[in-house]
């Protein structure tokens, strides 16, 4: 198939070089040094969004927030001057529900289909091609590009309409974040408290505590090694979707606000660039304490 695929950065470059290898034609957009293998690989490097768009018959958006999506979409030699009726937008990015089905109905506008399919999974994820994606659109729609998902994922699912997937990855956003908090802490209760959090760690992970995040960032926090999968930065703009999403509903979420608290001072400490598991920082600031000291 003709696919456009607008985003080459952490997430998107993997997600990319796995359509190429599965024999689809692949335009890209904005192919730089770091992404120059994909075109070695048989990827077509196009000048602009709207090039992107009038190449492919289905186009993937994997940008880093709302304001990207928009400028990808409707700015200046955007995708959608390069649409034609019948094709496809996949918006891959993490963004407002609110703006999402803002976007799709002016794709709609132009007879053409949007499907908002935001990933979880991280960089990990990607690689491998085991990404969670979570689906907002029509099922005619879902049904006719799954075979390119099931290219870069394994748990595809349809939630809903459009906008729906993009509300299940805040909800998945604002279970990650707490989590990781709640491991972050026992953790840091444990090793202040004279034991030692690998075996701790060990030990709850036969228990009910058992979790990806405490298997996952609960060794990173005792390895120490918080190089990025998924940025701090990146978890505070999904949580402010998700207070945002919150006022609008005339609802409070008070944990979600603390967890984005708590990130915000990660940033304060200049740790806004490492992996959000990094969070534990904080803590042990106010702790006074670094696990495994």
């Amino acid at each position: 198939m003709n696919i456009g695929f607008i985003g080459l950065g952490v997430m998107g470059q993997p997600m990319a070089e796995h359509l190429i290898t599965a024999d689809h034609s692949v335009h890209l957009y904005r192919v730089k040094e770091r992404s120059r293998h994909l075109v070695e690989l048989g990827g077509h490097a196009a000048g602009s969004p709207k090039a992107v768009a009038e190449a492919a018959d289905i186009v993937i958006l994997m940008v880093p927030d709302t304001p990207d999506v928009e400028a990808v979409l409707f700015g200046e030699q955007g995708v959608a001057q390069g649409l034609s009726a019948g094709k496809t937008v996949i918006d891959m990015s993490s963004i407002s529900p609110v703006a999402t089905r803002g976007f799709a109905s002016r794709i709609a506008a132009l007879d053409c289909a949007y499907l908002d399919a935001p990933v979880s999974g991280g960089e990990a994820g990607a690689k491998a091609a085991s990404l969670s994606i979570m689906v907002g659109g029509g099922q005619k729609d879902f049904d006719r590009v799954l075979p390119i998902l099931e290219v870069m994922g394994k748990n595809i699912n349809l939630v809903g309409g459009v906008g729906d997937g993009q509300t299940a990855k805040v909800a998945n956003q604002i279970i990650v974040a707490l989590t990781i908090g709640a491991v972050s802490e026992g953790l840091l209760f444990a090793s202040k408290a004279g034991a030692d959090p690998a075996k701790v760690r060990a030990a709850l992970m036969g228990g009910l505590a058992s979790s990806k995040i405490l298997e996952m960032h609960g060794q990173r926090m005792i390895d120490r090694t918080f190089e990025p999968g998924f940025r701090i930065s990146l978890h505070q703009k999904d949580i402010n979707n998700a207070l945002k999403a919150a006022r609008s509903l005339k609802m409070s979420l008070p944990s979600t606000a603390l967890a984005q608290e708590i990130f915000n001072a990660c940033a304060a400490q200049g740790h806004g660039e490492l992996d959000h598991s990094a969070l534990i920082r904080a803590l042990e600031s106010m702790a006074a304490h670094e696990i495994g000291a």
